[in-house]
């Protein structure tokens, strides 16, 4: 179905005829820009105001999978969840897949904009939660449908099938891994390419960030059991302490990050929780540890699990504990591999993006501080799909250059004062994704 053109979509959504350039104009950022007025503006604001939670994004997916339909796709609902998957098939040549996630966060939100959510849901624990898009994958979701409608536009401009895929639960790590368990390659092919974008509050808006290495860790969840004999906190000689024995572990799995893991290989073993005890004179017989361990390859990985394996028992052994009652580390199936950047295909697009919006629109990618983990690679690791994950800027440079002078710092994610400048980082996200789409669609 062919999109009417924006002049007629403008003059209804303003009362007025109001000259603006179709989809399909020669200046693809003119066209975005004017789509954005007119028709993406007031779909963000939607997004923006009613997130849903990981795994529940019913009314988010219903208005994403209607979204797409109306752009001419052919879409299906449903897909591992609320997984949406829209396909477009125009003639011989690749397919490539699009994906943006969906959830927000159990996040009440106090950005102070005007359009902020008051949102609430029922969580899965029955508790009444507020929800925010603590995240910006409302500027994901509102981007793919404007790349839908581009390049519904654009047809005589590209060859192949389009996947667009709306992916639930992204926050909790499990989305991406319930599509592919819901068959996804099998009922709608596998792709030659796969491309995502996250929109940042790092990065100035209007940029673009790109890098050839990983730009998300892999992450697993473990939990440490430690063994106790419980005694009086009178006679410690009587039991065996849990406490004193989870802490050296606790001291001794940062040998593996200092002593064993190879320096320019990145890896973080962090224990973010510690329960023991119920009273202050009494030696529990019980520890339970809660660590979240980051990598950037699947052999570092092993290095770490093997290593946390091995402290922890042989810790246990130290403390005079029997082969029975040595401490249990239990690796949680929840996990999920690095997000790894195909480099052939990233230079290919980064020098795309260059020849085609031009050198300013690149940024010069930070080396990143942080270990953050994402489950795209759910659908590019096994089978491998050469695949691109780049940034998107979010944060406008007034906002930086006041942090700079002292100002109020620019709120990171998953912060209730999370905000982005929705415009420029749509747009980006949407001309960025639609050039790099018909570099890899080329009509023969």
């Amino acid at each position: 179905m062919m999109l009417k053109p924006l002049k007629t979509i403008a003059a209804a959504a303003f009362g007025c005829a109001i000259a603006l350039p179709t989809l399909q104009a020669a200046n693809l950022s003119d066209a975005v820009a004017a789509d954005y007025q007119s028709h993406l503006a007031p779909l963000f604001d939607y997004f923006h105001r009613n997130p849903e939670l990981s795994g529940m994004e019913i009314k988010t997916a219903a208005r994403l999978a209607k979204e797409l339909r109306d752009a001419g796709f052919e879409v299906t609902e449903g897909v591992g969840g609320t997984g949406v998957v829209a396909m477009m098939e125009n003639g011989p040549g690749p397919l490539v897949m699009m994906r943006a996630d969906m959830d927000g966060l159990p996040v009440e939100e106090k950005s102070g904009l005007e359009n902020a959510s008051r949102a609430k849901q029922i969580d899965e624990d029955g508790n009444e939660v507020f929800v925010m898009h603590a995240c910006g994958h409302d500027v994901h979701i509102t981007s793919l449908v404007g790349t839908a409608r581009a390049m519904a536009e654009r047809k005589d401009q590209w060859s192949g099938t389009l996947m667009l895929i709306g992916q639930p639960a992204e926050e909790r790590v499990f989305g991406a891994k319930m599509m592919m368990e819901d068959n996804l390659w099998q009922r709608f092919g596998q792709p030659d390419y796969a491309l995502a974008f996250h929109v940042s509050s790092d990065l100035e808006a209007g940029k673009i960030a790109v890098t050839d290495e990983s730009p998300y860790s892999g992450a697993d969840t473990v939990d440490i059991i430690v063994h106790g004999v419980g005694a009086h906190g009178a006679s410690p000689h009587r039991g065996v302490d849990p406490v004193l024995l989870g802490s050296q572990i606790v001291v001794a799995l940062q040998n593996i990050i200092s002593r064993e893991k190879a320096p320019r290989y990145a890896g973080v073993i962090t224990v973010g929780s510690f329960h023991a005890g119920t009273k202050h004179n009494i030696i529990s017989d019980r520890a339970h540890l809660q660590l979240t361990v980051r990598n950037d390859d699947l052999e570092t990985r092993q290095l770490l699990l093997d290593g946390i394996k091995r402290v922890a028992e042989n810790m246990g052994r130290v403390a005079g504990l029997p082969e029975d009652k040595l401490p249990e580390v239990i690796v949680s199936q929840e996990w999920v591999p690095p997000t790894v950047n195909d480099v052939p295909l990233t230079q290919r697009l980064r020098k795309t993006w260059i020849e085609k919006l031009g050198a300013e629109a690149l940024a010069s990618p930070e080396r990143r501080k942080g270990m953050g983990a994402e489950d795209f690679p759910f659908f590019t690791t096994e089978p491998y799909i050469p695949s691109t994950y780049f940034s998107v800027g979010g944060t406008p440079k007034a906002d930086f250059e006041r942090e700079q002078a002292g100002g109020p710092a620019v709120p990171s994610h998953h912060s209730p004062l999370f905000k982005i400048s929705p415009e420029p980082a749509v747009t980006t996200g949407v001309e960025a994704t639609v050039t790099a789409l018909l570099e890899l669609l080329q009509a023969p």
